[in-house]
């Protein structure tokens, strides 16, 4: 292999700061974000990639721990400033959110992609409600801001489903998703790595695990 083939296999900077961030705020250590959020914004992540990081969060681990992460971010910039540190501010989306049923289909349209077909099945039937609301706000309102792309949000929502117990299936539902998006093999097992190293050996064996069993799902190529 050469380097350049290496070199695309790995992770940026960027990309493992993402890890740890999205992990303590998903599991409310925020003692431990503001560490990461400081080893982000050193590593070249904007103001807008870590925020928009922390209002995903919400999706995944509730407005409780989103809006106490959010808060945090806030004292690391405060703290940042008052040391003389400017972090890039990033951008705004610059695409328009699309409103009632074009918001419906636009979701619709961005679940299908992400996962590689279209998304059924008995609970969904069961309870329309969490149907829509996935379709139109998760996968509308939140997957339409492109100010931050969908690898990012995808290397985000593994690390914190991998540091709650008990959404394994989730886990695994996210590495799959994260290949459609183009992320590689090679790089998921780097992010459980960093899950290792920098978070929770448990959450990385739950990252492991749901790694290795959508590799043994997934038919050679």
């Amino acid at each position: 292999m050469t380097d350049a083939s290496i070199a695309s296999e790995a992770l940026s900077a960027r990309q493992q700061a993402i890890v740890p961030i999205a992990a303590f705020a998903a599991t409310g250590d925020l003692a431990a974000l503001n560490t990461a959020l400081n080893q982000g914004l050193d590593a070249g992540m904007t103001v807008s990639d870590a925020r928009e990081i922390l209002v995903q969060l919400y999706a995944y681990a509730g407005f409780p721990r989103s809006l106490n992460a959010l808060g945090e971010l806030m004292k690391v910039l405060v703290s940042r400033d008052e040391r003389g540190i400017e972090d890039a501010p990033g951008r705004a989306p610059r695409n328009s959110i699309p409103k009632g049923e074009a918001l419906l289909v636009a979701g619709t349209a961005n679940q299908t992609k992400l996962a590689g077909g279209p998304v059924k099945g008995p609970v969904l039937e069961f309870a329309p409600a969490i149907d829509e609301y996935l379709k139109t706000h998760l996968f509308g309102d939140i997957f339409e801001r492109d100010n931050l792309d969908w690898q990012s949000r995808e290397i985000a929502t593994v690390a914190m489903l991998s540091a709650l117990p008990g959404a394994e299936p989730q886990v695994q539902a996210h590495m799959r998703i994260s290949m459609n998006v183009g992320i590689t093999a090679g790089q998921l097992r780097q992010l459980v790595q960093v899950l290792a190293d920098r978070v929770d050996i448990n959450a990385a064996q739950r990252a492991r695990e749901a790694l290795e069993r959508q590799l043994s799902a997934t038919p050679a190529r």
